[in-house]
């Protein structure tokens, strides 16, 4: 069997091209998906019914139906919809961009939440009655001690979330987008290379992750160092 990468080293912009919207596309869905993960993980740990029940619903039904499914139901689904065709939303919604970025940013905010809200379950309750002793309010409490501890102790668990994340935007070329995954299968339909064009893509993808997880790591040594055992 014979490689040949003179083709891809030819196409190389072209995978430069799609990790820079791969990044694009997983920052800017990271960022929404943590914006809407905070308020959902503290409905989830509510005690009312009211506020509890329809984050559960939303994270359970997102978390229970494929990432796949979801975008083809933002980027195909409502565009049968004649009042969605009509409406101020469908020069957005009729945009590959941000049908993905929409899904992948729903996607990853379930799973935050529920992350985020396990974290904040495993709050120690020494934690939360030092600051009844001060004199703290609820909302101060929560913006104070609750959710800034609860952040730092998910950051493990996040780190696994946003890798994955970085995985499911290889979904995006599926609805038009040139990304890592796009300039694969683009270099494979024109000269017929899909081991190569495929394994480079994989090579791509586990650079990034690389990055990913040293990032983490330098995060979690720096603000989980005091949930490290103390030496003797």
């Amino acid at each position: 069997m014979i490689f040949d990468y003179n083709v891809i080293w030819e196409n190389l912009p072209l995978y430069l091209g799609g990790v820079l919207v791969t990044l694009k596309l997983l920052l800017i869905a990271l960022a929404l998906g943590l914006a809407m993960a905070i308020p959902l993980g503290l409905m989830r740990v509510s005690k009312s019914q009211l506020l509890n029940f329809p984050a559960w619903l939303y994270t359970y039904v997102i978390r229970g139906t494929p990432m796949l499914v979801q975008l083809f139901l933002i980027y195909y689904g409502l565009a049968q919809f004649e009042a969605v065709r009509e409406g101020l939303l469908w020069p957005y919604l009729s945009d590959a961009t941000f049908c993905a970025i929409l899904a992948f940013a729903i996607n990853t905010s379930a799973y935050s939440a529920e992350i985020l809200a396990g974290s904040l379950r495993a709050t120690p309750h020494g934690e939360i009655e030092a600051a009844k002793a001060m004199g703290m309010s609820r909302a101060k409490l929560y913006r104070r001690i609750l959710l800034p501890s609860a952040l730092r102790r998910a950051l493990p668990q996040y780190s696994n979330e946003v890798i994955m994340m970085l995985h499911t935007t290889s979904l995006a070329s599926i609805v038009t987008l040139i990304d890592i995954t796009g300039a694969a299968r683009t270099v494979s339909s024109q000269h017929y290379l899909p081991f190569e064009a495929f394994i480079t893509a994989g090579a791509f993808y586990l650079v990034l992750t690389f990055i990913l997880v040293r990032l983490f790591k330098s995060a979690e040594r720096r603000w989980l160092v005091y949930l490290a055992p103390r030496k003797a």
